[in-house]
């Protein structure tokens, strides 16, 4: 799937592209903080989901514009750099899972997401107390991972449609049935 509405046809991004990548990032964090009081519930998975196959990794922009908002608000932390590897994983693996036909494929892949998030994110802990800090991080944040793996379980199988359906009219894209199941 190619990109839609960020190049000018000769492969410069143009001032509505970046603009419309900052947005998205905004919304991203936006909704986060929203969401802030249920534990690992969070809807920048799902957003990221729905713009990796829209934008494809021209989003890797609005990614890191949420991934950045985040310190500015939380602070750069150990935790902080873990960001800059597992947000665009996400955004990634949505590009190249992009050909999920249904709903329940995308929320599967959502789900299989958070339940990997802690995970993923330990791996900064390796350099520091190795194995043992790397491991205790996983296993103490089991509960936390089961529940990011509900919520975004959840909120894609509810909220995939409706939400592409808006980022496609947003973004003057195809709004046909068929790349809506996408």
């Amino acid at each position: 799937m190619k990109s839609h509405s960020l190049p000018d046809g000769k492969g410069r991004l143009t001032a509505k592209a970046v603009a419309q990548m900052g947005l998205l990032g905004g919304i991203m964090m936006a909704a986060k903080m929203v969401m802030a009081p249920l534990p690992n519930i969070e809807p920048v998975s799902l957003i990221i989901m729905l713009i990796g196959p829209l934008f494809g990794l021209r989003a890797l922009m609005a990614v890191y514009v949420y991934v950045f908002l985040e310190a500015t608000v939380f602070g750069f932390g150990l935790w902080w750099i873990s960001y800059l590897y597992v947000w665009p994983l996400c955004l990634v693996l949505s590009i190249l899972f992009r050909n999920i036909k249904d709903v329940l494929g995308w929320a599967v892949l959502a789900g299989g997401f958070g339940l990997m998030f802690g995970a993923l994110c330990a791996l900064v802990y390796l350099p520091i107390g190795g194995i043992p800090l790397f491991f205790s991080t996983v296993v103490a944040g089991i509960p936390f991972d089961l529940l990011h793996c509900a919520g975004n379980f959840a909120m894609m199988l509810l909220l995939r449609t409706p939400c592409m359906r808006a980022l496609t009219l947003a973004a003057g894209t195809d709004t046909s049935p068929d790349s809506l199941n996408r």
